[in-house]
């Protein structure tokens, strides 16, 4: 240490007995490979790794298995080359018990790697400094580096610090919980790792200076690490710091205490301060992701406690299991058999030896009965205030005591518990024996189940609202619409007195006031069911928008179509009364009795109109069969009816048109003979343009209909061809469609030989 560093103290704290030395007695050991690994996806703070691979691949030694899920997440790679057996829920070592889903992986043996090679060479770079922050920090995320001090907090989203300026890195290497000695080892053995990876953090972070905080029961660390620096370089960029030993000094927010004398604010990170700190393990981690493309997949844990033979440290896979190690290190089963992940102080006991070792397990102890005695019956709170005196985070250990006991959370969240660190000190220190950090921890998490209700309720109330609010813009949208129909409605209405009463003076003398009538009945008809489709669609709407109604939507959709086919009557039935209506005054210029209700034209017109209501009361039959309604009994005998009425009408326009030849035959003056002759070859001719006119109108509109015929029949085709559910109703409208070609098609030929035989007559 070459810089000048005054050291402060933290409040309370506790000096519970070190027992470092079984582990530390001899080097770094190589586990073994074990039968299987079993890879939690899941052991970080943040959302879990989404696996890459399946049951049955295979994989090489550093490949990547799972993707990081999310800017708080890290992958997960292969710690060795082998078969990927499943992909399943396993139990994971977590004081809940509780199974998350693993990959397991058995090893082939060969330790295949897959082709990988330092930061340097993928960049082409050769100086550190040539390499940007970013660059460095995206690496470390790839390679899958968390926090290996415990907290397991991913190491790309601490150095990511947005605009605050950092000024110091601060490596932890206290290592204050007892019998743990992991990192001391590290710190002996590959103390230059350390170094160099102090290096690529104070690059990365910008940093002007770092301080690795040891404890001074860690002589043979400390040496390492300042020879390192000396043979490094960088005596006068870090600084080496020996500081007293003290449980728990290994605390992020204790050393920095410690080595600053600031305090990390409640709710604040050390960035706030200009701050970061990095555990020594996960600086090594660093070193060799930059120096060698090696992700993390193997870590130094810690075997030791009274129940092994050979205490010691072991470099192990990641997903190696517990028993295994255990083996390795000479493991005696006890009677009431505890093996703990971590220390004493802050780790807990595991339900099951075939758990797997994670990115931060950093111990495993198995104490003896005699070494560690199991937890006594809690008795009641004396009152002591040794549990306040302990906290290195002042807090109240006793009221949070109770306010945890009487599920009291929020006055236990507003004496600040999230700030406390579950170091064990209270709970060491306690007369009562009274669990005390086990009472904090089930607070917290029954407080964070809490805000993710309420989170999830929040996101419920804001769906439902939204939802809301369209409802009530599509509502006053149809309102709008509705409304502006409404009134174009209204004026129409008020238009159509006027020029009835236009019609009704500048026809009331004619013949043709009975069709004008029948016109403006008609015209109502069809304005009402105009109507009746607009208030149908937009029910049918509201049904489709409306979960609730949408049992009601098939009885809207039924009810739209027969009121579109009524519509499409009545637009026939109307565009046949316009057109008689028209040639009404034409006929009445042309015929010498206007008055006359008997005469040819009248009773011919008559006869147009009943055979118009005949063929639509056979269409409505035709459809009322093909549909299987129950109305067909009805429309026959409609049918039957209408029948009589055309044949009455044909047979009164034949009996006029045959007493109007007899009175002109029977005229006795040769001039009116000539002229009754000539009336007749008039009438005839007449006739016969009149029925040039209609075969000329009937092609128009066969050709007309052959062209929709051909264009339903090509969206039909499109419709089978690409697989659509409108192929039914397609098939439906080819066959309308069709089915109306051929009746004008019909009337062509039933109109073809009359044409000819009035040809022939004259």
């Amino acid at each position: 240490m070459t810089n000048l560093i005054r050291l402060h103290n933290f409040d309370g704290g506790i000096h519970p007995a070190e027992n470092k030395a079984q582990s530390t007695a001899t080097p770094v050991q190589q586990a073994s490979l074990p039968a299987e690994l079993v890879l939690p996806l899941h052991q970080h703070i943040g959302a879990a790794a989404k696996p890459l691979v399946k049951a049955g691949d295979q994989v090489l030694k550093g490949q990547l298995i799972a993707a990081a899920d999310g800017f708080v997440s890290v992958p997960l790679h292969a710690p060795t080359s082998g078969i990927v057996a499943a992909v399943e829920p396993r139990a994971v070592p977590h004081a809940s018990g509780l199974q998350e889903d693993c990959i397991v992986i058995i090893p082939d043996g060969a330790e295949r790697w897959i082709e990988h090679q330092s930061l340097y060479q993928q960049l082409g770079l050769e100086h550190l400094s040539d390499i940007s922050p970013r660059q460095l920090t995206e690496h470390i995320r790839q390679c899958g580096i968390a926090g290996m001090g415990g907290a397991g907090f991913p190491t790309a989203v601490k150095l990511s610090t947005g605009q605050r300026e950092i000024h110091t890195l601060i490596l932890n290497g206290a290592e204050c919980e007892p019998y743990i000695t992991a990192d001391d080892m590290l710190m002996r053995e590959r103390a230059s790792e350390v170094i160099q990876g102090a290096q690529i953090l104070l690059h990365i972070v910008g940093a002007k200076g770092c301080m690795i905080g040891v404890e001074d029961n860690k002589p043979q660390a400390i040496a390492a690490l300042n020879a390192a620096l000396v043979e490094l370089g960088e005596e006068h960029h870090i600084d080496v710091v020996t500081i007293p030993t003290k449980y728990p000094s290994g605390g992020e927010k204790q050393l920095i205490k410690i080595l600053t004398g600031e305090e990390v604010p409640a709710g604040g990170i050390p960035a706030d301060l200009g701050l970061v700190c990095q555990n020594v393990g996960t600086a090594a981690a660093i070193y060799r992701a930059v120096a060698f493309g090696e992700p993390l997949i193997s870590r130094i844990t810690t075997l030791t406690g009274d129940a092994m033979q050979q205490p010691g440290n072991w470099e192990v896979l990641i997903g190696t299991p517990v028993s295994h190690l255990l083996q390795l290190a000479g493991y005696q089963p006890q009677k009431r058999e505890r093996v703990i992940m971590g220390g004493p102080m802050m780790g807990f006991a595991l339900p099951g030896l075939d758990l797997p070792i994670t990115k931060t397990s950093n111990c495993l102890l198995a104490p003896t009965e005699k070494e560690l005695p199991p937890n006594d019956i809690a008795m009641a709170c004396i009152r002591c205030g040794m549990c306040a005196d302990a906290c290195p985070a002042d807090l109240l250990p006793q009221q949070l005591y109770w306010f945890s006991k009487s599920q009291e959370f929020d006055k236990a969240e507003q004496h600040n518990i999230f700030d406390c660190i579950e170091c064990g000190a209270c709970s060491y220190v306690c007369p009562s024996h009274i669990p005390l950090v086990q009472y904090y921890r089930y607070a917290k998490g029954a407080i964070r189940e809490e805000r993710a209700a309420q989170a999830k309720a929040e996101r419920a109330r804001q769906r439902f609202e939204e939802r809301l609010a369209r409802q009530e813009r599509e509502v006053a949208e149809k309102e709008a619409k509705r409304k502006a129909r409404a009134e174009a409605a209204a004026k129409a209405q008020a238009a159509k007195p006027a020029v009835a009463a236009d019609s009704a003076a500048a026809t009331s003398n004619t013949p043709a006031a009975d069709g004008n009538a029948e016109l403006e009945k008609l015209q109502k008809q069809f304005d009402a069911a105009q109507s009746a489709l607009a208030k149908t669609k937009e029910k049918l709407e509201a049904a489709r928008a409306d979960e609730s109604m949408a049992d009601k939507v098939p009885l809207f959709e039924s009810a739209l179509n027969k009121t579109q086919d009524k519509i499409k009557d009545l637009a026939k039935q109307l565009a046949a009364a316009k057109k008689a209506a028209k040639a009404a005054p034409a006929a009445a210029t042309t015929d010498t009795d206007k008055g006359d209700p008997n005469s040819p034209e009248r009773l011919k017109r008559k006869w147009e109109t009943a055979q118009a209501r005949l063929d639509t009361a056979l269409k409505r039959l035709a459809e009322a069969k093909e549909q299987g309604l129950d109305t067909v009994d009805a429309l026959q005998t409609g049918v039957d009816k209408q029948q009589e009425r055309v044949n009455e009408a044909k047979a009164a326009y034949d009996a006029s048109v045959a007493d109007g030849a007899a009175a002109g035959n029977s005229d006795g003056s040769a001039d009116g003979s000539a002229d009754g002759s000539a009336a007749e070859s008039s009438a005839v001719n007449n006739n016969a343009a009149d029925q040039a006119a209609n075969i000329d109108a009937l092609n128009k509109k066969i050709l007309a209909q052959q062209d929709r015929v051909a264009k339903m029949q090509e969206r039909l085709d499109m419709a089978k061809a690409e697989g659509l559910d409108t192929v039914d109703a397609l098939t439906l409208g080819v066959q309308k469609q069709q089915d109306k070609l051929l009746q004008l098609q019909q009337e062509l030929a039933a109109l073809a030989p009359a044409g000819t035989t009035s040809n022939e007559a004259s």
